[in-house]
């Protein structure tokens, strides 16, 4: 040995110490699988639980609901009333957008024009707003149209974009889904948020990573999401199980036990405030796909009470959803501000009851009718949607179900292309009038009944949903609220089936945080050695 050239013992312990410092800590990569993917990367296109969960974690709103679902400054640092149309919010100063530009109060006025422009699926959100003032770079008077008291709960999913962004990628509309219509912001993303969407190939696998200039601290460990929809069921949870990925939801009912029966994951449960409900075309003078000619069964109360009393809900629960339901009489779940429990009490389960009625109004042998149904958006969607036609099926009304992906499920049901669809809506709000005026009301400007797709009308319903957006008396709002809800459910407006709860999965090494809404914000998730 060459003592001149050879490097000691103790010089090559220094020289590997240096480089384990030098060298970056192994990247962590978590793998998401779910059974549908989000249609697009625009945050004003679609209002539906997997599409905002998904771009949140690269867009953001002013405020926001933290890991325990409370208010909390997001883009906003401080917000007050002080007039009662006036609501002053001071902005988060040194916030850039992905691509360095930084973030002002223009882009909260554009974001603005942009969400409740034409195509906007976001419209409910900010319906109530008459103008945005900027007073200063980061400074903003919202004005309200009337006194709205809820107005930071009504903005947390109304998130901003970059005015240049936009303007450059030639983005200022929203990606109109209605219409097939797209731009660079459905496959193209340039948020605030904590992670950045790297490459999107939709229907396929979208992969995401840390934003390294995020304002904001954050617990997670994660470098790289690499989602992956995975439609079917027993495949999505072969994959949970062999380790292929990492976290996976919704985890089928039928296969929980099954996974939580394996020693290294977990099933994560609890509540959401999703309420599953079918809808009716009410509008049209004769529906679009029924073998009833010159007339329109829905617009009578009897027949839309005779499909209600003929879906056995109870072995619904029992068999299909396997326990994890709760029957419900109302548009919204017990944790939602104005819930009325002495509203939920179901009508009876009764199929003679109901072929007495469709003979009063006129259908003694029923009659024909096209029901949608999506395939890939929430737990047992499908066979919820054929227990209903099995049930109907049993006083005389043949079903044609459609059964569909989210992508022609969407565009179909939002232009009001449908006479009969299974529908959810999750009051992500807290909130009665997050039903009240976009479900529940007819359809008008600023986005009230922009989901009420069968067009339920009832005059009295709008003026009290009006009447609920302005009153500050917790006891009179609450009785206004209850008021709508009753002539709402004794018009049979429409048929509210159950709330669901949430199933999902994840390795035991993987801290994730749930949330009522359905909510996955990977800014909370944490991969454990």
């Amino acid at each position: 040995m060459n003592l001149k050239t050879s490097t000691p013992v103790w010089r090559l312990g220094t020289l590997a110490a240096v480089l384990a410092l030098a060298l970056p800590a192994a990247a962590v990569t978590l793998r998401i699988a779910n059974q549908g993917d989000a249609l697009s990367m625009d945050p004003h296109s679609l209002n539906e639980s997997l599409q905002i969960t998904v771009v949140e974690n690269v867009y953001e709103p002013l405020i926001w609901r933290d890991d325990k679902f409370k208010l909390t400054p997001m883009l906003a640092t401080s917000w007050k009333q002080t007039a009662p149309t006036v609501w002053r919010f001071e902005l988060r100063k040194g916030v850039t957008f992905h691509d360095g530009t930084p973030f002002t109060a223009d882009d909260v006025i554009f974001s603005y024009e942009r969400a409740k422009g034409d195509g906007s699926d976001m419209k409910t959100y900010v319906g109530q707003i008459k103008e945005i003032k900027k007073l200063s770079d980061h400074s903003i008077d919202i004005i309200t149209s009337q006194p709205f008291p809820i107005l930071p709960e009504m903005i947390t999913h109304w998130n901003i974009m970059s005015k240049k962004w936009c303007e450059e990628n030639q983005a200022t509309k929203p990606v109109d889904r209605r219409k097939g219509i797209e731009n660079a912001a459905s496959f193209r993303a340039n948020g605030t948020g904590p992670f950045r969407l790297r490459e999107r190939q939709p229907g396929v696998r979208t992969t995401f990573t840390r934003n390294g200039s995020y304002w904001g601290k954050v617990p997670t460990n994660v470098d790289e999401v690499i989602y992956t929809p995975i439609g079917n069921d027993a495949t999505r949870v072969a994959a949970m199980l062999s380790g292929e990925v990492d976290v996976m939801e919704p985890v089928p009912v039928q296969d929980v036990e099954r996974i939580k029966a394996n020693a290294k994951l977990n099933v994560l449960q609890g509540p959401e405030l999703r309420v599953i409900f079918l809808g009716m075309d009410q509008a049209r003078d004769e529906l679009l796909y029924s073998n009833v000619k010159g007339k329109n069964p829905f617009k009578d109360k009897r027949v839309r009470q005779a499909f209600y009393q003929a879906i056995d809900i109870e072995t619904i629960k029992s068999r299909v959803m396997r326990g994890a339901a709760t029957p419900t009489a109302l548009m919204l779940t017990s944790q939602i501000n104005g819930y009325a429990a002495d509203l939920a009490k179901r009508l009876p389960y009764d199929p003679e009851a109901s072929k007495k009625l469709l003979t009063e109004a006129g259908y003694p042998n029923g009659f024909e009718v096209k029901m949608n149904c999506p395939n890939d958006r929430y737990v047992n969607d499908a066979e919820i949607c054929q227990a209903v036609a099995a049930n109907l099926a049993r006083v005389g009304v043949k079903i044609n179900l459609e059964a569909e992906t989210k992508g022609s499920y969407f565009p179909k049901i939002l232009s009001r292309n449908t006479s009969f669809y299974m529908l959810g809506w999750t009051a992500s709000t807290v909130d009665a009038h997050n039903v009240l005026y976009p479900i529940l009301s007819s359809p008008g400007d600023g986005g009230r009944g922009q989901f009420n797709l069968g067009a339920y009308n009832n005059p009295k319903v709008d003026e009290l949903t009006q009447q609920v957006a302005s009153e500050t008396d917790t006891k009179k709002r609450n009785a206004l609220i209850r008021d709508a809800m009753k002539i709402h459910q004794d018009d049979i407006g429409h048929l509210p089936l159950h709330q669901q709860a949430l199933n999902w999965a994840a390795k035991k090494n993987i801290q994730v945080v749930q949330l009522p809404d359905n909510g996955m914000p990977w800014k909370y998730i944490v991969v454990k050695p």
